[in-house]
């Protein structure tokens, strides 16, 4: 028997949805037809032995836990595929630059008839690799430089430096991040960090100096991040012209708090989603741990796609929060919630509603915010199949509203308080989806439910980002 090439499942000699078609990548088996099709009906086949070429620095054990399904493999088919699965998981783990499969006859004394072998053939990443590229946040873009130390000790472990340079944000950090070996969502991370942001809408400027540390692991269909997080904080007026209200909370405060986070996310692109459904729940208590800052703090996120005919999208999203301050110091400015712009509430300007102060937009310790979208294609389908593909028609309807609360009413009060003043938006414009990197869109947008103090954007309005209501 010859050697095949497992590189993917697109070359196997078989018809069905998840192996390609059949008949026009013979030569991938140097065998004769009549043998080929005797072979991959054998179902008595036994991977005898696993080799690896190339592993310099890797750990042996690193590599055994992401192969081990291949060795339970009955049939050639099920080897090629388990190597095809082996190779995504080790390609995964940040250590190798290159990884291909060879499957071949077994060779030895030890050769079983029905044996074969399975060779990975590794390109180990340098021991030092270095990185430039742009990010897009919610409507501010970043120049990013990094190095990098990739698998550090062995197994899979990375030390990075990063320096990020935007226009509200600039930043830089070392993180040390270590996966636990079998089970790569397991795995814990050390982050050291100096950021440097500013916030017009406020007229603040907010450094910050602060350690985190945290525990990432799965259960059953949902992802968990258990979070310790330590940051020194200096806040100051942007402008002359900044109000009484943000002169006040200029100063520093330091912040010790534990936070949790779980996740579900069943869509199918988190950019711009045809399918699926996601749910973010965030929970964080600051304050038992230290610093001069005590509150409990929670929000979620809550998203539903469904596709329907004419490859039209419907969406629906609603977020909320909550943050209680613990003890007789009201919330800081930095800890609050902010409402408004392209990425939220349309129809109104980047942060521009709710309380405010001279100009001022101070944040809120309650909010909530919704929003219902219909995605279709552009009219007449120009650039069908291509680049018009990333073009989609957009018609939204968005609603919220963001306050403070008198705790002491009860829940029918908050409520009340929440239902009054709704701001509301509609309109229709023009999404790009950027790859599986950010989004951007062009509306127009007709606000409604305009408060005394807010900031509109009534008509054109641009917004780029990751994250959309």
């Amino acid at each position: 028997m010859g050697t095949v090439q497992a590189r993917s499942l697109d070359p196997l000699p078989m018809s069905g949805p998840d192996f390609g078609s059949s008949g026009d990548d013979a030569d991938l088996v140097e065998v004769e037809p009549q043998k080929r099709q005797e072979i991959l009906e054998n179902k008595d086949i036994v991977v005898q032995h696993v080799n690896f070429e190339g592993l310099g620095r890797t750990k042996d054990d690193l590599v055994m836990y992401e192969i081990a399904d291949v060795f339970k493999a009955k049939n050639l088919i099920d080897v090629m595929r388990k190597s095809h699965e082996a190779r995504e998981k080790l390609l995964r783990m940040g250590v190798f630059r290159q990884v291909e499969v060879l499957i071949d006859t077994s060779e030895g004394e030890d050769a079983l008839p029905n044996g074969l072998d399975v060779t990975f053939e590794v390109k180990e990443l340098r021991r030092l690799t270095g990185s430039y590229n742009t990010m897009v946040g919610n409507n501010e873009g970043s120049m990013v430089l990094g190095l990098k130390l990739p698998n550090l000790f062995g197994r899979a472990e990375k030390m990075t430096f990063q320096f990020s340079y935007g226009t509200k944000e600039t930043s830089y950090g070392l993180s040390f991040f270590k996966p636990q070996v079998g089970n790569f969502e397991r795995n814990f991370s050390v982050n050291l960090y100096k950021v440097t942001g500013q916030f017009p809408w406020s007229s603040l400027r907010e450094t910050d100096r602060g350690i985190s540390t945290e525990i990432s692991f799965p259960i059953w269909k949902t992802s968990h991040t258990l979070k310790w997080e330590g940051v020194w904080r200096e806040l100051g007026c942007l402008a002359r012209t900044a109000s009484f209200a943000i002169r006040e909370e200029s100063g520093h405060t330091l912040k010790s708090s534990l936070s949790h986070s779980m996740v579900i996310d069943s869509r199918n692109s988190s950019i711009l989603p045809k399918r699926g459904a996601l749910l973010k729940i965030n929970q964080e208590l600051a304050g038992y741990t230290g610093g001069d800052v005590s509150f409990l703090k929670e929000d979620f996120e809550l998203q539903l796609n469904k596709q329907l005919s004419w490859d039209s999208v419907l969406s629906t999203s609603l977020w909320g929060g909550m943050l209680v301050p613990i003890g007789d110091r009201p919330s800081s400015i930095a800890d609050r919630f902010y409402l408004g712009g392209p990425t939220s509430v349309r129809g109104f300007s980047m942060y521009s509603i709710g309380p405010q102060s001279e100009g001022d937009y101070l944040g809120g310790e309650a909010y909530w915010a919704g929003g219902v979208h219909l995605y279709t294609p552009l009219p007449f389908r120009p650039g069908r199949g291509g680049f018009g593909d990333l073009f989609r028609t957009h018609f939204f309807l968005n609603a919220g509203n963001l306050c403070n609360l008198n705790y002491g009413e009860g829940p029918k009060a908050h409520l009340r308080r929440l239902a009054e003043c709704i701001r509301w938006s509609y309109g229709a414009g023009i999404v790009l989806r950027l790859g599986n990197i950010a989004r951007l869109e062009l509306n127009y947008c007709i606000p409604m439910g305009v408060q005394s103090g807010d900031r509109i954007c009534d008509g054109v309005q641009f917004g780029a980002g990751i994250r959309f209501l």
